[in-house]
């Protein structure tokens, strides 16, 4: 990973603060992160109303996150379409896009791979690569909105990758992707999914979000949640459920407990 600051994960402040830096106007700020987050330009080149070359010092100066589709498979039952992302440096995440009546969801990876070890999963059978960005995971989502030139409505944390073990990206990527400057995708239907690491389920009580938790349970007790998943050694059921009703006492969500 090259050293150039990464633009996409910025807010409109920061983002205001840089341009500024470069001698650019504020507007400037407003009009490129339009660019980014509501009309999802794949990159500086699709900017046409920044000048050439603003575009060529951006291209220099800072990196531009575009997640590329390699793959895509569609279920012939209910049209949910899986997408196979490759991301700057390579490595690969999944998405996944399904239609409700209720509006579409989708599905996004938080780390490339997953180091909790949970028996069910394959996305931890290689082990923990790297986290993702902020931006990579909002990518994922505008790319998706791209291609199906569908809005998307609810998004779960909940692809390859344990949101809480990258957390400080993943609560950047809340802030980004609810921000009314952007796609503004209400936290109420923002779902993140944890495997129950306590102490970031009690920080994430903190936060003032609106998202709502979702518990990877799998198991009526301790003793044989520990066959399914290496995690529940480090935190007893006992403690997972605390600060779940934790997190419901502080921020009023209620809980989701998923179970196969």
């Amino acid at each position: 990973m090259d050293s150039k600051k990464d633009i996409k994960s910025l807010n409109l402040e920061e983002l205001k603060t840089e341009l500024e830096s470069m001698g650019e106007k504020a507007f400037r700020a407003k009009q490129m992160y339009e660019w980014m987050h509501v009309k999802l330009a794949r990159s500086f080149d699709e900017m046409t109303n920044l000048s050439a070359k603003f575009r060529e010092q951006c291209k220099e100066k800072y990196e531009y996150t575009c997640v590329k589709p390699v793959r895509i498979q569609e279920s012939k039952i209910d049209g949910t379409k899986k997408f196979l992302f490759e991301l700057s440096d390579g490595n690969v995440v999944e998405s996944v896009w399904m239609q409700y009546k209720h509006g579409n969801s989708v599905c996004i990876s938080s780390q490339v791979g997953c180091r909790m070890g949970c028996r069910f999963c394959a996305s931890t059978l290689d082990g923990m690569e790297r986290n993702l960005r902020p931006s990579e995971m909002l990518d994922q989502i505008y790319r998706i909105q791209t291609i199906t030139r569908e809005r998307v409505s609810n998004i779960v944390v909940m692809g390859s990758g344990e949101p809480m073990d990258n957390y400080d990206n993943v609560v950047r990527f809340i802030h980004l992707i609810s921000s009314d400057k952007g796609l503004n995708i209400s936290q109420r239907n923002l779902t993140i999914s944890t495997c129950g690491i306590v102490p970031g389920i009690r920080k994430f009580a903190e936060e003032g979000l609106q998202v709502t938790l979702a518990l990877s349970l799998h198991a009526p007790n301790d003793e044989v949640r520990k066959t399914l998943m290496p995690i529940a050694n480090s935190f007893k059921l006992k403690d997972v459920l605390e600060a779940c009703h934790y997190y419901f006492e502080k921020t009023g969500r209620r809980l989701t407990f998923e179970y196969s």
